[in-house]
């Protein structure tokens, strides 16, 4: 019974990282030449790290596939779930061995965790439109975008990531599904 309410819990904080991921790609953007930067980055970055790796990449990619789909930019689902789960997972991976070894981190390493997952969604993207999309090198143009991004994402998940881990209560269950 035990197992069952964690796998119950897991999936209601999942779809609530969903919904999160998908409501703050969609309302809240800024408009550029390449497209939109939102801040939906970072609630991807906070999936991975609060839900860890699975969960996260699962929350992650369906929240922001769905973003996509309902921003009239389907030909992005496909790309979207894949690059943005990865995000979410990646993020998720590198953190779990501090975790278990039950470190405190600081911001800057917790930013320095999440680079390569934000590496991850610039060429992820690029080549998403390169080869996919058939756009060829002129998908570089929204690399500066993503890169921009990218930070906001990374400063974003750090904040609210440092604030959630001083309540004991939920620092003591991330992850527990895991």
């Amino acid at each position: 019974m035990k197992k069952r309410n964690e796998t119950i819990r897991m999936l209601v904080l999942s779809a609530m990282f969903a919904a999160l991921c998908c409501v703050t790609t969609m309302l809240v953007r800024f408009p550029t030449v390449a497209g939109y930067t939102n801040i939906g980055e970072g609630m991807c970055l906070l999936a991975g790290l609060v839900l860890g790796p699975w969960y996260g990449f699962f929350a992650a990619g369906i929240g922001s596939g769905l973003a996509a789909l309902l921003a009239g930019y389907a030909h992005y689902v496909p790309g979207t779930f894949l690059i943005k789960g990865l995000v979410a997972l990646i993020a998720a991976l590198l953190l779990r061995p501090l975790l278990k070894k039950g470190e405190k981190i600081p911001f800057w390493r917790l930013a320095v965790i999440e680079l390569p997952s934000e590496v991850v969604m610039v060429l992820g993207y690029f080549g998403y439109k390169a080869l996919i999309l058939g756009k060829g090198l002129s998908a570089a143009a929204s690399i500066p975008n993503n890169l921009v991004q990218a930070a906001i994402g990374i400063v974003l998940s750090v904040l609210l990531y440092t604030a959630l881990s001083k309540v004991p209560e939920i620092h003591k269950s991330f992850w527990k599904g895991e």
